[in-house]
């Protein structure tokens, strides 16, 4: 089999790919060391289905100031409806 090009040329860019060097590929499960596939893996089923998925609609400024505190802002928002529910009753 003859050397193949390098991907990345001097510049640092990225050259076409050819179909020989998509033929070359390897899945990740063969290609990548048992210790960093077991990282990467698929997430397990949950043991107990803790959240349910559903679709709401709230104030544009309420998501806006969750979604700028980051990643899990979603996660932030149900803590706070947690803490809301403590103190009051959802029917009243």
């Amino acid at each position: 089999m003859p050397k193949q090009k390098p991907l990345i040329d001097a510049k640092g860019e990225v050259r076409e790919l050819t179909v020989n060097d998509l033929a070359a590929f390897r899945p990740a499960r063969k290609a990548l060391p048992e210790s960093l596939r077991r990282k990467i893996g698929a997430r397990g089923a949950q043991k107990l289905p803790t959240k349910e998925r559903i679709t709401i609609r709230l104030s544009r400024d309420v998501v806006q100031s969750f979604r700028a505190t980051g990643e899990g802002w979603q996660t932030r928002v149900d803590a706070a409806l947690q803490n809301w529910l403590k103190k009051h009753n959802p029917a009243a």
